[in-house]
Parts: structure tokens; C-alpha cells; sequence
């Protein structure tokens, strides 16, 4: 297994990053990432089935790091696929309480499949000591009665608890991606009901010239050296100029591919700054 972490890690984020940018909604990039994970990790089994490991250290890398977090993608993605097309229409009560209901029904799998573990507590605590038994093939106790998901792995390319790490991490994923939900639901609310402070900066433009923006300073990486998501940027720039923008993959959507200039606010502001810039000559 000749790739890295951090190799598969900027190779994964640098797709999450294309997907977000052509897929029109949650749903289509959610479906995209999921197919594109699962094929990825197959290929991956192809080359560990063939080639095997050079030495015991590089077996327990590949299962303690590499394919959990692969695996752990998969499993986000396509979570967020389920939850996505079973969600009500974005805003509201539904919309609130929907996603509340998925958070304490994440909170209940941790609870009780999770946290309450040896190996979760080993796992956490950065201990490797018994590494070559958790994270090498072939060395599954079943006098630690494990659960009957064990019978299910593919015994050439898992062993057992690479599955536990990848559930933890994707458990993870999917707590900030709820809570992200319920918070932007409750900003939403927040500034639907309350009036607006005097001072405040506000955004006094078109909200499609403001999602123009942030798909230009998400695809430039030029906040958090790109390793920003696009909601995180779309959360932070809505919070500052007080703004509800919606649907962000349906007005991307339809930029690219409306008449005239796909870019017209970002070539606006070229032409207002050049203009700016030739009065102060």
C-alpha cells in the first residue's frame, strides 16, 4: 500500500471540492461522493488482495488510518444522501425538528454502540499497544463477543475494528454536520424575527452577487487557506452581513448556466475598481 494519509486525505478533499462546485444540491453531491468513495475503496482492496502489506507497520497504518478514514467518508456521504432525500422542505418547524430527531438519533447509536467500548477507550486514548491485535488480519477473537457484524466483513480486507475506527470518525462528521443544520435553522429564524441593528453591516446587494462571491473565494482557497468547506464560508459571510441566502447549489446551479456573463457581479466589481482606481490617478 504505497499512498500516504495525507496523499488519500488532499486526494478525497480535492474531489469534495470539485463535486461541490458542479453539483446542483445536498442530495446530487451527496450521491456523487458516495459512488465515487465506494469505487475508490474497492480499487484500493484490488491493490491491498494483489500486492499485500511490505511489513507489520504498514498493515496497522492501513488499518488504523488509511481505510477508516476512506470508509468513514463513504459512510458520511452516503448518510447525508439518506438524510437529504427524507428531509422536509429547508426552513420551518419540520425542517428543525427533522434534523433535532437525526441528532438524538446519532447521540443514541454513540451510546450504544460507540462509546461504551474497551476499544473505544483504547482507541481514543492514543494507545497502540495491542495494535497488531486490533489492526492486523486475522486476528479476530471471537471470545470477545463481538457483534454478529463481524461474519459480515470481508475477512481479506478488514479486520473488524478498522470498521469501529471509520464509524467513529464518520459519527463525528455527521454530529457537525447536524448541528451545523440546526444552527443555520435557528440564525434563519433569528433574523427573520428580529429587526436589524442600525450598526450593522448589511449585505445590500443581490443575494445571488453574494453567493457569486463565495464560490469565487471557495474555489481560490482564498479563506482558511482553502481548507474551508463552502457552507462554513457561506455560515460566516451570512452572519456577517445578516442575510439568509438559501438554497447555495441551486443558485450556483443556475449561474452557470445563465445567459450573458456567468460572472457578471465579480466583473462588476473589476470594472468598479478599475473605475476607482482611475479617479485617484
Amino acid at each position: 500500500m504505497a499512498s500516504s494519509l495525507n496523499h488519500i486525505i488532499s486526494e478525497i478533499q480535492r474531489k469534495e471540492k470539485a463535486i461541490s462546485l458542479t453539483s446542483p444540491n445536498e442530495i446530487d453531491e451527496a450521491y456523487q461522493m458516495t459512488i465515487y468513495l465506494k469505487e475508490y475503496l474497492w480499487s484500493i482492496r484490488e491493490d491491498v488482495t494483489k500486492q499485500g502489506f511490505k511489513n507489520q507497520w504498514e498493515e496497522i497504518n492501513f488499518f488504523r488510518n488509511i481505510k477508516p478514514y476512506i470508509l468513514s467518508k463513504l459512510i458520511y456521504h452516503n448518510k447525508i444522501f439518506r438524510i437529504q432525500t427524507a428531509c422536509p422542505v429547508d426552513g420551518g418547524k419540520m425542517y428543525a425538528s427533522y434534523f433535532s430527531e437525526q441528532l438524538q438519533e446519532l447521540k443514541q447509536e454513540y451510546r450504544e454502540h460507540i462509546y461504551n467500548s474497551d476499544f473505544y477507550r483504547y482507541y481514543r486514548s492514543g494507545r497502540t499497544d495491542r495494535d497488531e491485535t486490533y489492526f492486523r488480519l486475522g486476528n479476530i477473537n471471537f471470545h470477545d463477543g463481538l457483534n454478529s457484524f463481524v461474519f459480515e466483513i470481508d475477512p481479506l480486507f478488514s479486520t473488524y475494528y478498522d470498521n469501529k475506527v471509520a464509524r467513529i470518525i464518520a459519527n463525528e462528521l455527521l454530529y457537525t454536520y447536524i448541528l451545523q443544520k440546526i444552527n443555520n435553522d435557528e440564525i434563519a429564524g433569528s433574523l427573520s424575527t428580529n429587526s436589524i441593528s442600525s450598526d450593522g453591516i448589511l449585505w445590500t446587494d443581490t443575494k445571488n452577487a453574494l453567493i457569486e462571491l463565495i464560490y469565487a473565494l471557495y474555489a481560490n482557497g482564498s479563506l482558511s487557506y482553502g481548507k474551508i468547506g463552502i457552507r462554513k464560508v457561506s455560515l460566516a459571510l451570512e452572519r456577517l452581513f445578516q442575510i439568509t441566502l438559501g438554497d447555495l447549489h441551486n443558485s450556483f446551479h443556475r449561474m452557470k448556466y445563465r445567459a450573458g456573463s456567468r460572472t457578471s457581479f465579480l466583473d462588476q466589481l473589476k470594472s468598479s475598481l478599475e473605475e476607482y482606481m482611475d479617479k485617484d490617478l
